[in-house]
């Protein structure tokens, strides 16, 4: 049966997600994430895109993305998921399949939901008890937006800048509403179900 076509639009804001095939842990060690990372930036050479925020986990990643040319989408994330494929396999002698399927994509239709999944993505460590605080953990854009860390990696979210008149004021803004889980992250969940 073919796949179906997905529904993208230029300069739209999509939030991706894969994980490995089985639920298999994808990102071992540092060096994993790293090139992960390094993969995805590598592609700004050749496609328009934007990430805004990301969370990387032992066994699937988080990226929230506004994508430059619709059409570019699709290899875009093919050539990602491929190359850190074909490292991990020569990292560690891995055969078969990586991922469990091709990625998912959810179109990111209001500002209200930007933030909010925004929020999904970087409180992801804590829901799975890898962490008890999104600061605590490294492989996420949370610590780009407090002031934490700085990460060239991330354009920032063009809501972060509504948040309060200053940087200072944005930063606490933006802490106390990831400290805690809203009622909306199941609304996320939902829709993350949905392509499964």
């Amino acid at each position: 049966m073919p796949r179906t076509k997905r529904a993208v639009v230029d300069g739209g804001v999509y939030h991706i997600l894969n994980r490995g095939h089985n639920k298999d842990k994808i990102f071992c060690r540092a060096d994993d994430f790293i090139r992960f990372k390094e993969i995805i930036n590598g592609y700004k050479e050749k496609y328009d895109y934007e990430i805004y925020h990301y969370c990387i986990m032992p066994n699937h990643f988080h990226l929230l993305m506004k994508i430059g040319k619709a059409d570019e989408l699709s290899p875009l994330m093919k050539g990602i998921c491929q190359s850190y494929a074909n490292y991990y396999r020569n990292a560690y002698e891995h055969v078969g399949y990586l991922f469990q399927n091709r990625y998912k994509s959810i179109f990111i239709e209001d500002d209200s939901y930007l933030l909010e999944c925004a929020r999904y993505i970087e409180r992801n460590p804590v829901r799975a008890n890898l962490t008890d605080n999104v600061s605590g953990y490294p492989w996420s854009s949370y610590n780009h937006y407090t002031g934490g860390r700085r990460d060239d990696f991330i354009t920032m979210n063009p809501l972060f800048e509504t948040l309060a008149g200053n940087e200072e004021g944005r930063k606490d803004v933006y802490m106390e509403y990831m400290s805690k889980s809203r009622p909306y992250e199941y609304i996320v969940d939902e829709k993350i179900r949905s392509f499964k």
